[in-house]
């Protein structure tokens, strides 16, 4: 059978530096960092006392008080930028079959907030069981797609995907699929993720994931630095309207690009560290690769995990290195990272929105945060440290790479 051409017809994004696509968009090539002190609960007694929080985001904005309520802030996140996106793809009021639309959506954790708040409220108690109702309805990870579908009465296929910190590119990479063998017209992809707070933030610590930089937050975040020590935990949504291209076109859509190859993996290695030779980046870039039938000379932009970690960092460069050979050189690479942290299951999705625009309007965003070299990293490669550059951008790969050795890959082209 003859695969179909999927293409991006909306974003959304709620991020710790814009709480919308332009915002977004604009902070990122600004080189603005999105980590400070935590505000949700007194930090104080942590190890790490900063993330990449929300700023300036009421979710009464967007979401009656009574129902918000009965949400976990992932599903609110997620439902905040799936509106985004359906509006921005002109999708609100069209005349859609619902059965031929789906969502699906990544997270890595799911409602954080909603289990240590009952699991708290229970051990205070006196051993009696008085749980919410909605305890269950607001944890697990499924309900910001089931909502997301309620809500605008999408009956087509409906799940979550759990890869850790790959959760939302495998969303993508599922859409993809359904697209291009015809078993849906249009499918709302992405991912959210709110783990900033007491359980979170003290777990990542007791892993030694974690940057620990209190007295410079803005500054914590520094992938490929020599200096670098973890990574920034960050918070927040990116939701992304893949459709047929013949469906798109038909009703005059708004095109940002092709989304035209993908690649899935695992390491097979570790529980929570990199292959040390990045086998597994290795293979789905090279996946992405023969998928689109693109050469290495074909790609000008990779957005690298990039999470600021001894281990990762290295690693996938190395992996860059050998899948690319020569035109590794040629390439811009960039950790947007740098900037809103770690969005954990949203970051595949969140840093899939920085490759489309970056392909849409020709310009990199940055690394920021970068002072010492690191003697293990090549010096030429590109890696578009402190200022955003202009360059035609044709094709730009998203990498995202999760804890149990989870790697993921798309690649997104300019619409000829």
């Amino acid at each position: 059978m003859e695969l179909r051409r999927v293409v991006v017809t909306g974003l959304g994004a709620l991020t710790p530096i814009g709480n919308d696509v332009e915002t977004y968009w604009q902070n990122l090539l600004a080189g603005k960092s999105g980590a400070a002190r935590i505000t949700r609960f007194d930090p104080e007694k942590f190890k790490t006392q900063f993330a990449c929080e929300l700023k300036d985001f009421n979710v009464q904005d967007f979401i009656d008080r009574k129902e918000a309520r009965r949400m976990d802030r992932f599903t609110q996140y997620a439902l905040v930028t799936a509106d985004q996106a359906v509006k921005d793809g002109g999708l609100e009021g069209l005349d859609l079959n619902p059965d031929r639309v789906g969502v699906i959506w990544g997270s890595g954790i799911g409602g954080l907030d909603t289990f240590l708040e009952e699991c708290m409220n229970f051990a205070k108690g006196d051993g009696t069981p008085r749980f919410s109702p909605f305890f269950i309805p607001k944890m697990i990870a499924d309900l910001a797609p089931g909502h997301i579908s309620i809500k605008y009465g999408f009956r087509g296929p409906n799940y979550s995907t759990v890869s850790a910190c790959a959760s939302s590119t495998n969303s993508l990479i599922d859409a993809f699929n359904f697209i291009r063998l015809g078993k849906v017209d249009v499918c709302l992809a992405g991912g959210s993720e709110a783990a900033v707070n007491e359980a979170g933030m003290g777990g990542f610590n007791a892993m030694h994931a974690l940057s620990t930089r209190n007295d410079s937050p803005e500054t914590a975040s520094r992938p490929f630095d020599k200096d670098r020590d973890g990574f920034v935990l960050g918070e927040g949504a990116g939701c992304i309207i893949l459709e047929d291209y013949e469906h798109a076109k038909a009703r005059g859509a708004k095109i940002y690009a092709e989304l035209i190859g993908s690649g899935i993996s695992a390491d097979a290695h570790h529980i929570t560290a990199p292959h040390p030779e990045g086998l597994g980046a290795k293979g789905v870039m090279q996946q992405v690769l023969n998928e689109s039938g693109m050469k290495p000379a074909d790609v000008d932009y990779i957005n690298v995990h990039g999470t600021s970690t001894p281990l990762g960092d290295v690693a996938e460069l190395k992996a860059i290195k050998e899948v690319f050979g020569e035109d590794a050189y040629r390439l811009n690479i960039s950790s947007t990272k740098s900037m809103t942290g770690h969005l954990l299951g949203a970051a595949g999705a969140v840093e899939a929105i920085a490759a489309i625009l970056a392909v849409q309007n020709d310009i990199i965003p940055p690394t920021i945060n970068h002072f010492t070299d690191d003697p293990e990293i090549d010096p030429k490669l590109n890696l578009t440290f402190d200022k955003a550059q202009k360059r035609e951008v044709r094709t730009a790969i998203s990498n995202t790479f999760g804890f149990g050795g989870h790697n993921a890959s798309v690649m997104f082209r300019k619409l000829s």
